[in-house]
């Protein structure tokens, strides 16, 4: 398996550079934000307040980190439904955002948005916070204390194993995939129809001569 290595600030340049399918290894630095958080962004977005870190080149990863045991830098850190931030992603996006992390589908609105843009959509492994937070070298809140686990933390990250489930050009590893599937299932379906009726030629042909036996006789 082909990886490539991709460091943080994620540059649009970067983002088109990358095709839906192919598997990646993020270092460098990373924003956490779930939906709490984006409505929060959002509300500054609209009133042209600034926001909490700098959000060109930048990457969001929709998650709310479980409390840290002792010893550890952060708790279980697996991915959110990224749809819960459908609706405040494309203005994130034209103001520069290149990358989200998450699991789930998007919505259109979200695609058409990082096909005009460029930005790319990873998904990280559901149901493996542990394993994932392994990756990060550091944790710093930097906002919206008071949502808790919600809050947005600056991640360092080392080596993060994620894919491009949605390429800039709007490709959608989703789609594909259930494509590719279902395309399996028909021939599937078609070599079984073909055998079913290849055998029942054969039975037909065997009664038939089996009844002109009975008739001759």
């Amino acid at each position: 398996m082909n990886i490539k290595i991709i460091n943080t600030p994620f540059t649009r340049e970067t983002a088109r550079s990358l095709k839906c399918g192919e598997t990646i290894q993020l270092t460098g630095t990373i924003y956490t934000a779930r939906d709490a958080a984006h409505k929060r962004i959002a509300e500054l977005i609209k009133k042209g307040e600034p926001l909490p870190f700098d959000i060109e080149n930048a990457i969001v990863y929709y998650v709310g980190p479980t409390p840290s045991k002792t010893g550890q830098i952060i708790g279980s850190a697996g991915p959110t439904t990224s749809s819960r931030m459908d609706v405040f992603t494309p203005d994130m996006i034209a103001l520069g955002l290149t990358g989200m992390i998450g699991k789930g589908a998007r919505c259109p609105e979200v695609v058409t948005a990082m096909c005009k843009h460029g930005a790319v959509y990873f998904g990280a492994i559901g149901g493996a916070g542990a394993l994932l937070a392994r990756c990060v070298e550091s944790s710093e809140t930097i906002a919206f204390e008071d949502l808790g686990p919600e809050a947005i933390r600056k991640l360092k990250v080392k080596n993060m194993p994620l894919t491009v489930i949605i390429d800039s050009n709007g490709n959608d590893l989703y789609r594909l995939g259930r494509e590719e599937y279902l395309g399996s299932v028909d021939h599937l379906r078609g070599n079984i129809f073909h055998s079913i009726f290849h055998v029942s030629n054969h039975e037909s042909d065997y009664i038939a001569h089996k009844s002109s036996k009975v008739t001759s006789d």
